[in-house]
């Protein structure tokens, strides 16, 4: 889910910036960029972002500034780097080609420049790991908030498909009253009332209506978003749990409305459909 955190330390000479950023995405997806003094702790780091932030597309940024004149760095081998371009001038001159960017090329050849591994002491590396956490723990706070907004959006979508439920279980019975009559109606206009077999109408009904009767897709559907509603209010991270529960009310909903046969309860149908889209697309945000 969408979340970002960010912490920065002044220690001594030293300056540390985390900055910690996440978009959706179904699994952990992390980018992990720190100086290359630390790389060996980019393991313990790794496995600290996978236990605490689970999913996401994550960006974790580590910024070491060192304000002394001293620090190490690139040095340049200025004896060796003068003999290289002077051979290379003398080449030029022989073979008469074009003089530009000698220096450049120069300065590619090997050992002109050198470059001296900073050297992190254990007190330098434990400050960077306590502003790596404070960063997490906003991120995470951040993370929390946007989760309530997200939690009250869902538990609307919920209600509002309960709503849509509630006025088909009321149209549902008046279903059977009106097909019989539809049918009584046809039969009589095409073999006449007296040629009717009143009990052989009476069981292609009975058949025809159960294939028709929805009673088990509504009771399915309530207990889906009940377990919905009580499992998005769990303090566990159930974001496939979630996904798994909305796949399962869209099943009971399609059939509902294959089963519907009625003009009003297919459009209720259709407005389920489209406020289940709705938590399907929230439920990437959600661990």
């Amino acid at each position: 889910m969408t979340g970002f955190g960010l912490a920065a330390t002044d220690h001594g000479n030293v300056k540390i910036a985390v900055e910690i950023k996440s978009l959706n995405s179904k699994f952990l997806e992390l980018s992990l960029k720190l100086p290359r003094a630390y790389s060996d702790k980019e393991v313990l780091l790794r496995n600290t972002c996978s236990k605490e932030i689970e999913r996401g597309k994550v960006n974790v940024s580590i910024n070491v500034e060192r304000s002394d004149e001293n620090q190490k760095g690139a040095t340049i081998n200025t004896t060796l780097l003068t003999r290289y371009y002077k051979q290379l001038e003398e080449i030029n001159a022989t073979l008469g080609a074009n003089a530009q960017n000698l220096l450049q090329t120069a300065l590619n050849f090997p050992e002109v420049i050198t470059y001296t591994e900073e050297e992190v002491n254990e007190n330098d590396w434990e400050v960077l790991h306590q502003t790596f956490m404070k960063a997490l723990a906003n991120f995470n706070e951040f993370r929390a908030d946007e989760g309530a907004v997200l939690r009250k959006d869902l538990e609307l979508r919920i209600q509002n498909i309960l709503s849509f439920f509630a006025r088909i279980d009321e149209l549902a019975p008046l279903r059977v009253p009106q097909i019989k009559a539809k049918l009584a109606q046809f039969l009589e206009e095409t073999v006449g009332k007296i040629n009717i077999d009143q009990n052989r109408l009476e069981q292609e009904l009975i058949y025809y209506i159960d294939k028709l009767d929805i009673t088990e897709e509504k009771t399915r559907l309530r207990s889906h978003c009940d377990y919905f509603v009580e499992t998005l209010k769990s303090k566990d991270a159930n974001g496939k749990k979630l996904g798994f529960i909305s796949q399962e009310i869209g099943r009971e909903i399609n059939t509902m409305g294959a089963k519907a046969n009625d003009a009003q309860i297919q459009q209720l149908v259709v407005g389920m459909k489209e406020e289940l889209e709705k938590i399907k697309e929230q439920l990437l945000n959600v661990l």
